[in-house]
């Protein structure tokens, strides 16, 4: 089960290797690796996908951290302004089976560069809309989102085929950590350019030019093919017996299956879907918080007298940078201390993987619960309820798709990742936004304009996450039902 780019390579001797096998034994030699030492080339890999994952959230998460000011530029309602996230993360969802599709049977350094290419032009274009081209603006974002599916689909696939299960936890951890920073550091850099120069469009300057440096690392650094390895090529790399170079392939084992055939037998893993709906309460939850959580913020202290509405250009981002700065800390330490509760209890329990994401999701309902409520109260404790509730959010980004990896054959893994990226963000985080500006709206209609009514309608609105959190933290209890019969299944 290899690459395919329709290329003809020519086999080399045994006991060369290039980092990758083509099909039917041969090797690619555009790319000579050396031998003498493998795991120094794949860091150099790791290193590159994990800072392209980092530009990839920067870009996602650089409208919240300035959203205040993009609402009184378009003059946006609640509504309107949350279908800036939702066209974002429908195109990217819509996008992502595609991009799994090809990254299953085409070479996926390719896809990777041009989706890095792609992301990094529209997003430099958007910074030059005007206010009466709003329309354009949706449209750029919702083309960002495409461009930002190809890598979000196909870099963990790679990193799965580098690593064996033990150290692969620990590699997707240091992978999924950059989903957290990278989140934070969008709104910090938004918030930062926005303040430094006066205009919000300048926040849309800079990760371009970091895209085009990822671009050239990913060049450079990353082999031109990696070889794709089934779990029979696992176990025999593991016993020492495995011939890579001349090894006549098993037709029926490496034959390529239809997609509906993978979406069929996909749906049929109960692990697979249940730890996807579990992903789907998380995604919701966060794709609410990510755009919310600074005008939630501001609209409380308008309450509390704590500071007093915008009117000048360039509006008050300090709620986004201590935002951001909660986001990368937790982010951090969620995702370590999920992978290393992982290692540990999997040690003792097989169903470790799956109650660890349940347990976090209970706990991060509750803080998040509380931390809506005593919002128009005291803001430092707000602040406070929020970091635990993204703490133990980030405990499962890891977790979740360690599961997915080892429920799944390998084979079947791109197309996996793509289908849960599809099912999470179309019930999640696609809607979430938009669900809540509109819901927001909904309370305020009707009634007369005030701060404080403009605050109630948020709160009331947000309050929905916590309840979702609680559905989440149920699909991971299922998940723990079935994933060690699942498990084996993917391993035979």
């Amino acid at each position: 089960d290899h690459e395919d780019t329709g290329l003809l390579f020519q086999p080399v001797p045994e006991g060369q290797n290039y980092g990758a096998a083509a099909a039917g034994g041969t090797q690619c030699p555009s790319v000579p690796v050396s031998r003498n030492n493998p795991a120094k080339r794949n860091c150099l890999v790791v290193a590159v996908l994990c800072f392209g994952n980092l530009i990839n959230f920067i870009d996602w998460f650089i409208v919240p951290g300035i959203l205040l000011d993009i609402q009184k530029y378009f003059g946006l309602g609640d509504g309107k302004t949350g279908l800036l996230q939702t066209v974002f993360t429908l195109c990217y969802m819509l996008a992502a089976p595609i991009f799994g599709y090809l990254g299953d049977r085409y070479n996926r350094k390719i896809i990777l560069g041009a989706g890095i290419f792609f992301w990094s032009g529209v997003t430099l274009g958007s910074s030059f809309i005007t206010e009466s081209h709003y329309r354009v603006f949706v449209l750029s974002r919702g083309l960002v989102g495409i461009g930002s599916a190809s890598y979000s689909t196909i870099a963990p696939t790679i990193i799965a085929d580098l690593f064996e299960e033990g150290k692969r936890t620990i590699v997707l951890s240091i992978f999924y950590i950059f989903i957290p920073v990278g989140s934070g550091c969008g709104y910090m850099l938004a918030a930062t350019m926005a303040k430094s120069t006066g205009d919000w469009h300048w926040a849309f300057r800079v990760t371009p030019c970091l895209g085009g440096l990822a671009l050239l690392l990913l060049i450079l650094l990353v082999p031109h093919r990696i070889q794709r390895k089934t779990a029979a090529h696992r176990a025999r790399s593991i016993s020492g017996t495995i011939r890579r170079a001349n090894e006549k392939p098993d037709v029926n084992r490496t034959a390529k299956t239809t997609w509906c055939q993978d979406v069929a037998s996909l749906a049929k893993n109960c692990s697979f879907v249940c730890s996807s709906l579990g992903l789907t309460a998380m995604a919701f939850i966060t794709g609410a918080l990510g755009m919310w959580v600074p005008l939630f913020l501001y609209r409380a202290q308008l309450v509390q007298g704590i500071v007093q509405p915008c009117f000048q250009e360039s509006c008050n981002s300090s709620n986004s940078l201590i935002f951001g700065g909660i986001t990368i800390g937790t982010g951090i330490l969620g995702v370590i201390a999920g992978a290393e509760a992982a290692r540990r209890l999997r040690k003792i329990n097989n169903k470790a993987d799956p109650l660890i994401c349940a347990t976090s999701m209970f706990i991060s309902a509750l803080c998040l619960y509380i931390a809506v409520m005593v919002a128009q109260t005291n803001i430092l404790s707000t602040f406070i309820f929020i970091a635990f509730g993204e703490l133990f959010l980030s405990v499962n980004w890891a977790v979740v798709t360690d599961i997915l990896l080892y429920v799944v054959t390998p084979r079947r893994q791109s197309t996996a990742i793509a289908l849960q990226i599809l099912v999470s963000h179309l019930l999640g985080d696609a809607g979430s936004p938009y669900l809540i500006g509109v819901i927001s709206n909904a309370i305020q209609a009707g009634n007369t304009p005030s701060l404080q009514r403009s605050f109630r309608s948020m709160q009331y609105s947000f309050a929905i996450c916590a309840f979702v959190g609680v559905f989440g933290g149920g699909f991971f209890l299922l998940t723990s039902f079935y994933v060690e019969e699942d498990r084996k299944e993917a391993q035979r």
